[in-house]
């Protein structure tokens, strides 16, 4: 059974009132090599920083070995970090850049006395002790040689062998990397990837890894931790992360992927772009489902051989595939495949059932709490809404004076009644007229599923808020729109505590 060297419980961080890290557990085994994915801002980088002691979180615990270490400081702590601009000192050669930290260094040593007897000492390092180590470590990184170098004169994959080879010097048991290779060409990226994962092999320790990059993260990991807006979306291994992605958030993400919406209907069978399909995946008849489907694993076939038929709309090289978009009715499908075809060709489709992968919709309704005004309009997501109030009560209507009569003769004052507002992802549209709506947001996630695009627009208030929805029209991410919803699409009902008072 693998050791839990560092577990997380139920961890959240808040910076002033904004949220970052919300609710997220999960542990590192011993000498694991583990990587937080996700884009910028997800948080990844301050759980990091929370494992490493330089940010505490706002409650939850950190463990280390079963310990408690929440709000230990960084320097009694077993870690180490590498940044990702490296942080040497130029002044320093090579040398007294790795060896910085050992200088600064004390160990107990046991002597025994003439009398036989043993004590105690904190010493520094010797000279002899710190060379000794300084050597190791840098023939850990392939450095032998390069003591009395300038920083200066070292190239970026070289600086950042140095900055390595400094924290391992003072034999981390976990040593934390914060997108190290961020400032790194593209080749000497690739290269560094496969570097650091023998270099982990080598020295046996846990690495807990940052980045953006999924190729990376694919490249050197043994466990990946998918975070989104603070949120763990998914944890698994590369192979797991890649094949079955838990969420439409997670499959675009990951590498390229086809996602669409289809209908289970039958055991381990789901239809799709018009057609039903055999996969690996059990779910009820009739369930909506969302699907993923590689592009690598769309086989292109003769017309009339194919389970799909499409004509190509475009071909792009890849250096090592091409990039092949078909039209198959309405909807868009990418292959990637090492054969070509031409633009106007007519395409066979096929698809094996372990090329299908299916997971339960993340979003299927807009949910909200709203609060009713004097005006009988209805407040929520940051924003205020025109709505029909007689749906609160089945056979009411609006008096001349705008007061709700119930269908007993009932005179009700809506004003200040929380309510249960509803509006499906088919009902909202957006606009780039500020003031054409009832709220506004910026666009923080795009994801095309074969016909039409599925965003998401965040609300900017102190309570942020999210509208999901589908629409044929391409945006940008990070633009301000207005929310848009018809009266009649939006649904209400008396909130709980309000169906209690009556």
């Amino acid at each position: 059974m693998a050791e839990h060297i560092i577990e997380l419980q139920n961890v959240t961080k808040y910076y002033d009132d904004n949220l970052v890290i919300d609710n997220v557990s999960f542990y590192v085994n011993k000498g694991e090599f583990i990587t937080f994915l996700g884009p910028s801002g997800c948080g990844k980088t301050t759980t990091l920083r929370m494992i490493a002691g330089f940010d505490l979180p706002s409650s939850g615990k950190i463990l280390l070995n079963g310990k408690d270490i929440s709000l230990l400081p960084p320097n009694k702590r077993p870690v180490n970090t590498v940044f990702q601009r490296y942080a040497l000192f130029p002044h320093l050669n090579v040398f007294e850049n790795i060896a910085f930290g050992l200088k600064c260094k004390k160990v107990r040593n046991t002597y025994e006395n003439a009398d036989g007897k043993s004590y105690t000492k904190t010493e520094r390092l010797s000279k002899k002790e710190i060379g000794e180590k300084v050597k190791k470590a840098l023939a850990l990184v392939d450095l032998e040689g390069f003591e009395k170098r300038s920083i200066s004169t070292l190239s970026g994959g070289q600086q950042q062998r140095v900055a390595i080879a400094r924290a391992i010097v003072n034999e981390p048991e976990i040593l934390l990397l914060d997108e190290p290779l961020g400032a790194l060409d593209l080749k000497m990226r690739k290269e560094m990837q496969l570097e650091l994962k023998a270099m982990h092999k080598r020295l046996g320790i846990t690495f807990i890894y940052v980045t953006h990059d999924q190729e990376e993260a694919l490249t050197m990991s043994d466990t990946i931790v998918v975070m989104a807006d603070g949120v763990v979306q998914q944890i698994g291994t590369p192979t797991k992360i890649y094949n079955e992605p838990a969420n439409t958030f997670v499959a675009d993400f990951i590498g390229e992927s086809n996602i669409l919406t289809g209908t289970v209907v039958g055991e381990k069978r789901v239809k799709f772009c018009g057609k039903a399909f055999d996969c690996l995946d059990l779910f009820e008849r009739n369930e909506m489902v969302d699907v993923v489907v590689r592009p690598e694993d769309i086989v292109m076939c003769p017309p009339e051989e194919g389970t799909l038929v499409g004509d190509v709309i475009s071909v792009v090289f890849k250096g090592i595939h091409y990039e092949i978009t078909a039209q198959v009715g309405k909807y868009e499908l990418v292959i990637n495949s090492t054969e070509s075809r031409s633009v106007g060709e007519r395409i066979g489709m096929k698809i094996a059932p372990d090329g299908i992968h299916l997971m339960k919709p993340k979003y299927t309704t807009n949910v909200f709490v709203g609060t009713i005004t004097k005006r009988n309009t209805v407040k929520f997501a940051d924003g205020e809404f025109a709505c029909d109030v007689t749906q609160l009560y089945p056979g009411s209507h609006l008096d001349a004076e705008e007061y709700l009569i119930t269908e007993t003769g009932e005179k009700i004052d809506l004003t200040d009644t929380k309510v249960r507002v509803e509006v499906g992802l088919d009902d909202i549209e957006i606009s780039d007229d500020q003031g054409a709506g009832g709220t506004t947001g910026r666009i923080i996630s795009i994801i095309y599923k074969g016909d039409h695009y599925r965003l998401i627009v965040r609300t900017e208030g102190e309570e942020e808020e999210d509208f999901v929805f589908s629409t044929d029209d391409l945006w940008n991410e990070d633009d301000l729109v207005s929310v848009i919803i018809p009266k009649e699409k939006i649904k209400l009902s008396l909130a709980q505590t309000e169906e209690k008072k009556r």
